[in-house]
């Protein structure tokens, strides 16, 4: 997740996206979404970003921390790389774990249109397969949901187009509320050591985390200004994040063993 307006870099993509293309009815006047739920795209993220609206729910499952230069608020979603324990073998999110925003917009994203710099444009991910012709709806068994009705957006799209407006405002007050606590210096490096059962230890690192002394010694006036900002919630849902480290190493457990997770 890159450190601006758009998560959209000239010189790499985001997490999940390969070939997003502004939607037009003269170019994708025949493509439509299918209406199934697979989140196997997913599968293999051990780490997705999320926003601070979201953590509320997002703490409950999952360890939040901070990653980058950006200190992009992540939720860990596995202990190892390329694994995802939250997705199970048929692409389905595994109940009942809250599923992040991040996810749940693909394959849609706003993306700077490079006719109009500083405009933000709806765009659709060529390369997911559930993007498809509408041409094909006979052969397959499942509901397409087309992106236009001639020349206008249908109502699938001007749904995806409202999600996708409402994820960009809450990134970037979520920036926002990062700037504030990363001035008052609260941000620190860290690793965790996880065992799994079976005695597997496992180290994570290349994270950061909220500095809580440094933060129960803040001033009062830095505290009003957290406050004021906004970011005191993503403080304390942070906070309360690490108690889930313990439902990760489950998870992890369950899925070496090749239980069923829940």
């Amino acid at each position: 997740m890159a450190d601006t307006k758009t998560e959209v870099a000239s010189d790499t993509m985001p997490l999940f996206y390969s070939t997003p293309e502004a939607l037009n009815p003269v170019r994708h006047g025949s493509l439509g979404l299918t209406a199934r739920s697979d989140f196997g795209f997913a599968r293999s993220a051990h780490a997705i970003p999320v926003v601070a609206s979201e953590m509320p729910a997002a703490m409950r499952s999952y360890p939040i921390v901070f990653i980058g230069p950006a200190k992009a608020p992540v939720i860990i979603t596995g202990v190892r790389k390329d694994e995802n324990l939250f997705v199970d073998a048929d692409g389905k999110w595994i109940g009942p774990h809250y599923i992040p925003a991040y996810v749940r917009r693909y394959p849609f994203i706003l993306a700077e249109d490079p006719r109009s710099p500083g405009r933000l444009t709806l765009c659709v991910d060529r390369a997911s397969d559930r993007v498809v012709d509408q041409l094909l709806a006979p052969f397959r068994d499942e509901k397409i949901l087309p992106f236009f009705n001639g020349t206008e957006p249908t109502e699938a799209t001007r749904q995806a187009l409202a999600f996708c407006n409402q994820f960009q405002l809450d990134f970037n007050a979520t920036r926002v509320m990062i700037e504030r606590i990363d001035a008052h210096g609260l941000f620190a490096p860290r690793q965790s050591k996880v065992t799994l059962e079976g005695g597997e230890v496992l180290n994570l690192t290349d994270f950061q985390v909220i500095d809580e002394p440094a933060f129960n010694k803040l001033s009062d006036e830095a505290f009003l200004d957290l406050r004021k900002s906004g970011a005191l919630g993503l403080l304390y849902c942070h906070l309360a994040s690490t108690n889930s480290w313990t439902s990760l190493v489950h998870q992890a457990s369950l899925r070496k063993a090749g239980l069923p997770a829940g």
